[in-house]
């Protein structure tokens, strides 16, 4: 085991690609210890992307990259300038809920990153706010897109659990609402003791207005369950509010509505059962286009192009990845690696509080320098089985381990927002480093709820009945 770890972690020091790193590893382990015939390796890779829920991957990144293209990232930011522009520090709030109301389409952080964070950060610089202000809220609200559902790592480590995905998708809502609050009660502080004000004029007019656009989101469901209970099957009575809604929507032209009803649809067609986590996904797709070609008609033939292409450049390292951690996990299973460290903290603790604040501090310092993907791929088979002695849901685990690895995207060495917000901002990684530091408190804090309070991550797959 310690060829395998040691080989890994030299080949990454001198700056081999993370996959590349353990597949290397792997197979010099493989030559030198002979556990099993070198096509094996092969065989692991395989298997390690054979599977149907990796395939909500693709089409979960087509759906973000579709949602660019299609203009509505530009409306999700209008929206949110409407509903919070006004208060003070008004367009770092409005950085909070565009990666909120986008975080329902991607998936993914350095999605949001990338997308609405562009945005932003131009728009915060361009109203005055200090360009390490701007990078600092962004790269912090970037965090919530694998939280919201729906969420990438939530479908690997779904997969890799043998856990329910729409269990990990619900479990993310409460939690994600959590950091969204500490998140604007820190922009509040800032604001207050660095003398931001608002970046626009409030007016009743248009906050009535946002606030309508969230009212009719909410209100079909529930004019679907009105219909139900009137006696129409679920799928008229479903039928029927997205009519009315798409009508209402034409008419009077919401900025945010179609972004807005994402998540909803999403999420309730798995509760009602029309279809798969997986197949959600495809959902979350044929959405997309309509949005693009049908309600809104921004999108051509090349945009559509090139979403499709920067689809299946990110999907391919994506699941590179997937098939290089696939075979170094099964190489640390073979070695024994999960009973040694379950041996290793049980001479250190038998109680379960204490171990989950050992596995905060390993994700943490595992999250610095392993992608997300990889660390999913291969922590789960060493630690869920070990979380399972200590009786920890694994649904709730599944929530530590994703922000634990989602505040390890914005730290150096290989925090992957760190480098996109970057190159966005124009400011060197040491700088953006920096400028992030202020904004990890809220994300720790709300680490610590959720790590101690399970409840918040399983009151509402109980309630809805995903979970026992």
């Amino acid at each position: 085991m310690l060829l395998l770890v040691g080989s890994f972690l030299l080949l990454m020091l001198v700056g081999l690609p993370v996959a590349i790193s353990m597949a290397v590893a792997s197979v010099l382990y493989l030559v030198f210890y002979n556990v099993a015939p070198d096509i094996i390796a092969a065989q692991r890779m395989i298997a390690g992307v054979e599977s149907f829920p990796l395939l909500a991957v693709p089409f979960f990144i087509l759906a973000g990259n579709l949602m660019n293209s299609a203009g509505v990232t530009g409306r999700i930011y209008s929206f949110a300038v409407a509903l919070v522009g006004w208060m003070k520090g008004g367009l770092a709030q409005v950085n909070i809920i565009g990666s909120v109301i986008f975080s329902g389409m991607s998936g993914t952080a350095l999605a949001d990153a990338a997308g609405i964070g562009t945005i932003e950060i131009k728009a915060m610089k361009d109203h005055g706010y200090p360009v390490e202000a701007a990078v600092g809220v962004t790269a912090a609200s970037a965090t919530l897109g694998p939280i919201f559902p729906p969420s990438l790592p939530f479908v690997i480590y779904g997969m890799m659990a043998n856990v329910s995905i729409g269990a990990l998708f619900m479990a993310g809502i409460v939690p994600g609402v959590v950091m969204t609050v500490l998140m604007m009660l820190t922009v509040a502080i800032f604001a207050y003791k660095r003398g931001w004000g608002s970046d626009t004029p409030f007016e009743m007019k248009r906050l009535m207005s946002a606030s309508l656009e969230v009212v009719v989101v909410l209100s079909v469901p529930v004019v679907a369950y009105l219909l139900m209970a009137a006696g129409l099957s679920i799928n008229a009575a479903a039928g029927i509010a997205l009519l009315v809604l798409l009508a209402l929507d034409w008419y009077f032209d919401f900025s945010a509505v179609m972004a807005l009803m994402t998540p909803v649809i999403l999420i309730g067609g798995m509760t009602m059962g029309w279809f798969t986590p997986t197949e959600a996904a495809v959902a979350a797709v044929l959405w997309s286009l309509f949005l693009g070609l049908v309600r809104y008609r921004t999108m051509t033939l090349s945009t559509l192009t090139r979403a499709t292409f920067d689809t299946i450049e990110t999907t391919a390292s994506v699941l590179f990845i997937v098939t290089a951690a696939s075979i170094f996990a099964w190489l640390l299973t073979v070695s024994q690696a999960a009973q040694m460290l379950s041996g290793a903290i049980l001479t250190i603790t038998e109680n379960k509080w204490v171990f989950l604040i050992l596995v905060n501090l390993l994700m943490l310092f595992v999250g610095c320098f392993l992608d997300t993907i990889a660390a999913i791929t291969i922590l789960v088979p060493i630690l869920l089985p070990l979380s399972a002695e200590f009786g920890i849901d694994p649904v709730h685990f599944g929530l530590i381990m994703t922000l634990n690895l989602m505040i390890g995207l914005l730290h150096p060495p290989l925090g992957m927002v760190l480098f996109v917000l970057s190159r966005v901002a124009k400011l060197s990684v040491e700088k953006t480093t920096m400028a992030i530091l202020p904004w990890l408190l809220p994300l720790f804090i709300a680490l610590i709820l959720i790590t101690f309070v399970p409840a918040i991550t399983l009151w509402l797959p109980a309630t809805v009945g995903l979970i026992r």
